[in-house]
C-alpha cells in the first residue's frame, strides 16, 4: 500500500510538472502585442483679417492665393503667390460641353464666375515652391477654398499653415496692400450683379425666364423663334 501511494505521489507530481512545462510553453509561444502606431498632425489655424496680417508682418507668414485667376487677376496681397485649387475647365467631351454651357448661362453671366474644376497638380505645385515647414497663409474670397486647400496641404504634410476664416471678402481696405483694379473684398464680383439699378434686375429676370422656357419647352420656343422676322 505504501509503495502504491508512492507511485501515485510520483505520478501526480510528474503529471503537475507536465501541465506546468505545457503551460509554460503556451505562455511562451503568445506572440506579442503590437504597437499602434499614432499620427500626429499639426491643425489649421484660422484667424481674422487682422491677425492674418500680424501672421505676415511680425511671424514670417508668406500669403498663398488659392483662388482662380480671374479673381486673383481683379485683386490681391501684394507679392502674395498664386496656386489655384480649381482651374478653368477647357475640356471637350459632350458631358463638359452641356454643363459648361449651363453655368455660363447662369453663375458666369450673372457672377462673373468661370466654369472650373479641381487643380490636380495643387500639392505638387505648392511642394516645387515650399517644403513642409514653410509658414503659409491661405487666402480666398470666401474661406471655402483655402479651408479645403489647408486640408490637402495639412495630409500631405505642411506643419505651419493657417487661412483667413471669411476669406479675403472679410478684410477692410487698407489691411493689406493690394494689386488689382478692385478692392480685396469685392474681387468676388462681377457680372451683371455688378450693374446698379432696376435695369440689372429686369434684364435679369428676362434671361432666366427665357433660360427656362427654352430648356423646358425646346419645341415651343423653336415655332416662336421661326414667327421672328428674320430667324
Amino acid at each position: 500500500m505504501a509503495s502504491l501511494g508512492c507511485c501515485s505521489s510520483l505520478s501526480l507530481t510528474r503529471t503537475s510538472q507536465l501541465n506546468f512545462s505545457n503551460n509554460h510553453k503556451r505562455i511562451m509561444t503568445c506572440k506579442p502585442l503590437r504597437k499602434r502606431n499614432v499620427e500626429i498632425r499639426a491643425e489649421v489655424n484660422y484667424v481674422s483679417s487682422d491677425e492674418a496680417k500680424e501672421l505676415v508682418s511680425a511671424e514670417g507668414y508668406v500669403v498663398l492665393d488659392v483662388r482662380d485667376s480671374s479673381q486673383y487677376d481683379r485683386a490681391h496681397i501684394k507679392s502674395c503667390y498664386h496656386v489655384p485649387l480649381f482651374i478653368e475647365d477647357k475640356d471637350n467631351d459632350p458631358g463638359t460641353i452641356v454643363k459648361r454651357t449651363v453655368h455660363n448661362n447662369f453663375s458666369g453671366l450673372f457672377f462673373g464666375i468661370p466654369f472650373t474644376k479641381r487643380n490636380t497638380e495643387f500639392v505638387k505645385s505648392v511642394r516645387s515652391q515650399f517644403s513642409p515647414d514653410s509658414k503659409l497663409l491661405l487666402v480666398c474670397q470666401e474661406g471655402l477654398r483655402s479651408s479645403a486647400a489647408a486640408n490637402e496641404l495639412e495630409k500631405a504634410g505642411f506643419e505651419n499653415i493657417s487661412c483667413i476664416t471669411s476669406g479675403l471678402q472679410s478684410v477692410k481696405p487698407g489691411t493689406f496692400e493690394s494689386v488689382g483694379s478692385a478692392e480685396l473684398q469685392n474681387a468676388g464680383k462681377a457680372g451683371l450683379v455688378t450693374v446698379q439699378g432696376k435695369i440689372s434686375a429686369v434684364l435679369g429676370t428676362v434671361l432666366i425666364c427665357a433660360y427656362l422656357f427654352i430648356t423646358f419647352f425646346p419645341d415651343q420656343a423653336e415655332k416662336i423663334l421661326q414667327m421672328v422676322p428674320g430667324s
